[in-house]
């Protein structure tokens, strides 16, 4: 198999891993959730789960690819601020926690890049 098609399934997996895990274990990704933001963490946590699944649903079928690449870079997007949020909240913790935590921030632009990258793939396509 290619490596262009092999990057949609790729991106698709890291998905759909993501978004079981919010499901499994729940708890990490409670304490992420803003606290600006309405209603309790674990809907969130179970809501962005069930995107993450719908979105590796998407990117896997070629048909809904482009929509659910373009889709895919824009939820990266908006889970950064979940991101910063941990960063800011681990600040204190021990030193490869912390590492973790921050080296998450820069990781979300290639992603987004990578998620763009597989929507102009799937052009033209249906």
């Amino acid at each position: 198999m290619p490596r262009s098609e092999r990057s949609p399934l790729l991106l698709a997996g890291l998905l759909a891993t993501a978004g079981v895990a919010h499901f499994a274990s729940p708890r990490p990704f409670d304490a992420t959730i803003p606290r600006g933001l309405p209603g309790s963490p674990r809907t969130w946590t179970y809501a962005s789960g069930a995107a993450e699944l719908a979105l590796a649903a998407g990117v896997a079928l070629p048909r809904t690819r482009r929509v659910a690449a373009l889709a895919t870079a824009a939820f990266f997007v908006g889970v950064f601020p979940a991101n910063v949020k941990m960063a800011v909240d681990w600040r204190h913790r021990p030193t490869p926690l912390k590492a973790a935590a921050i080296g998450r921030l820069p990781l979300q632009l290639p992603l987004v890049l990578w998620a763009r990258n597989v929507a102009r793939s799937g052009e033209g396509r249906a």
